[in-house]
């Protein structure tokens, strides 16, 4: 069987499968499952177009890193071919603990487990699939081998994880700010002492970089609808759990039901390989399923909510750059029990309230590193010339309330 594939992809036209074993990865349910699950959650309800998957990123981010090891293999820098195949191994898989919705249940369906420690189960756990193959695109995933430049790409303030996302979170939306100089940025990308540099006369596409960032996220990922959709989602799974959880039996695909029943944790993850089998089996596709059942419910909360959802009822929002007070949110609390005729604990369900950061470049430990034509290696926040860049490394936090639009204050 030719194994050596050529997609079609919207965004950068054929991609090519570089080795067997990716094409393997690809095949596998694990991987083949990202194409059930949104890149943009339910930012759909604002850009009708945003319904690309995780798959689709994957396998964009595949191809901007071949693009990339072989631009910096022009520049005279040893990539054996087995770093070469790890390392597109590693940026394909970066993705693969994603749960429903991506980002927007992350924290609801299970007890505060990132996706990154989810990715590190399911390589592992691929790794042993496919008898130890993976075992270098693992450790340059987790940042354990030695040539430090490798998990840069695929995790740092400036990696391939970013500039797929902007590029293609940009045409499927068609907010045109996110766009951004992939191309121009991988040409200008190098290898000093070890760690990823940018030569200097890139460092416009850098500033081009964050500010789309910045844009990208008020715009899309942050915006106001896409925040109120989201807070909607979490509560009502909230509802869903507490009710299942009480005695309650509603219906829901099976993995999904194991999920409401239990308050499952890493560790329950790492004790049961079964469980983990489970959780990569859950896709956007459970959650829709079940919620179109929940309408008819008679829980008021349930049936309320999924109907909102499915007939994109949402919550209004209103955001402030001060914390809003407690006493208003009691106060449209004790409306929404008056005009919704819900019981106190009930009205919690139907008020969000919560902020929102933005940081378009805060270095943390992961400073994207100009090389200047004199030879030094400074951070680009510091460059002499770049007061956007020292404006974006300012963390913006907005404060958000949301509640049904039926309710009048």
């Amino acid at each position: 069987m030719n194994k050596k594939k050529i997609i079609n992809d919207p965004v950068y036209g054929f991609i090519t499968l570089q080795s067997d074993l990716i094409f393997d990865i690809i095949q596998h349910p694990y991987f083949q499952r990202l194409r059930r699950i949104k890149q943009l959650g339910l930012s759909d309800f604002v850009y009708p177009g945003a319904l690309h998957t995780r798959f689709h990123h994957a396998l964009g981010a595949m191809h901007l890193m071949t693009i990339t090891l072989d631009n910096l293999r022009s520049k005279g820098h040893e990539i054996s071919p087995e770093e070469y195949e790890a390392a597109l191994i590693a940026i394909l898989l970066h993705d693969i603990g994603h749960g429903p919705f991506s980002h927007t249940l992350e924290f609801s369906l299970m007890n505060g487990i990132g996706h990154e420690h989810i990715s590190v189960l399911l390589i592992s756990k691929l790794n042993e699939y496919f008898e130890g193959k993976l075992t270098l695109a693992f450790e340059i995933f987790k940042n354990k081998y030695h040539r430090t430049f490798f998990n840069q790409l695929v995790s740092s303030q400036l990696d391939i994880d970013r500039l797929d996302y902007l590029k293609r979170d940009s045409f499927f939306t068609g907010v045109s700010e996110g766009t951004i100089g992939a191309d121009r940025i991988i040409k200008m990308l190098d290898i000093r002492d070890g760690q990823l540099v940018v030569e200097e006369k890139g460092i416009y596409s850098i500033e081009n970089f964050l500010s789309a960032r910045r844009l990208m996220y008020w715009q899309v990922y942050l915006h106001k609808t896409s925040v109120a959709s989201e807070k909607m989602m979490i509560q009502l799974i909230k509802r869903a759990k507490w009710l299942v959880q009480n005695g309650t039996s509603i219906k829901a695909t099976p993995a999904f039901s194991i999920f409401l029943e239990r308050n499952i944790s890493l560790k329950d993850l790492q004790d049961d390989p079964e469980l983990l089998d489970v959780f990569a089996s859950l896709d956007d596709y459970d959650i829709w399923g079940s919620v179109k059942f929940w309408t008819s419910y008679d829980d008021k909360v349930l049936s309320m909510l999924s109907t909102m959802l499915l007939q994109r009822k949402l919550f209004q929002i209103v955001m402030s750059n001060d914390k809003i007070e407690e006493s208003v949110a009691e106060g449209l609390k004790t409306k929404i029990q008056s005009q919704l005729g819900v019981s106190e604990d009930e009205a919690n369900y139907f008020i969000g309230k919560g902020s929102i950061s933005n940081k378009a470049y805060i270095a943390e430990g992961q400073t994207i590193n100009i090389l200047t034509k004199a030879g030094q290696i400074v951070d680009v926040a510091t460059a002499s010339d770049l007061p956007n860049i020292k404006a974006m490394s300012k963390i913006v936090t907005k404060h958000y309330l949301c509640w049904p639009k039926i309710v009048s204050l």
